[in-house]
């Protein structure tokens, strides 16, 4: 595990780290997380964490392929684990650098266009948790959202930087206004 530039602006990183805050209400959570893949190296990098870890993860990058998030990049398919000590996918010792090792991890695939651009993960779950389907489905959602979002404000950022500021800042109240009823 080794510390990256920052690779989100600090809008995309609010973006994130307000889906991250809801995934991690909505399933009673342990932890949430998200990790970007860096296009010129293929590693997985946190760009946004709620709950165990966060103020200390965020920028983190593990290499390309490791652990739960590397197989659900690399295939482009959810995943739910409940018990992770079952899962040949699971890296125990990147999980341990973080200082946190889940019992179960349920993840979701960010895709830009028809590309997998990061990952969404939950980490253990609250024992209200037993819908496995619609939990995976809901998160999917979170996922797509956090894709379409950050899809937006990378146009944002390439279209006339006059105006980007604002309306980026405009579309990111718009996202968490539209996020807030959900935080219960």
């Amino acid at each position: 595990m080794t510390k990256p530039v920052d690779a989100a602006t600090p809008v995309e990183r609010r973006l994130l780290q307000s889906i991250v805050e809801v995934a991690r209400h909505a399933f009673g959570a342990a932890a949430s997380s998200i990790f970007l893949i860096d296009p010129e190296t293929g590693d997985l990098v946190f760009e946004a964490v709620a709950g165990e870890g966060d103020g200390q993860l965020v920028g983190t990058r593990f290499p390309a392929g490791t652990g739960i998030a590397g197989w659900v990049a690399s295939s482009g398919q959810s995943m739910l684990i409940d018990d992770l000590r079952e899962s040949r996918h699971f890296s125990g010792e990147a999980a341990a650098s973080t200082g946190y090792v889940p019992d179960s991890i349920m993840a979701a695939p960010l895709f830009g266009d028809d590309e997998c651009v990061g990952v969404l993960e939950v980490l253990d779950r609250g024992a209200g948790a037993a819908r496995e389907m619609a939990d995976v489905e809901l998160l999917g959602l979170l996922a797509d959202q956090a894709a379409i979002g950050l899809e937006l404000l990378t146009r944002l950022r390439a279209a006339d930087p006059s105006n980007r500021s604002d309306k980026a800042l405009r579309l990111l109240e718009m996202a968490e206004s539209l996020l807030a009823p959900t935080h219960g």
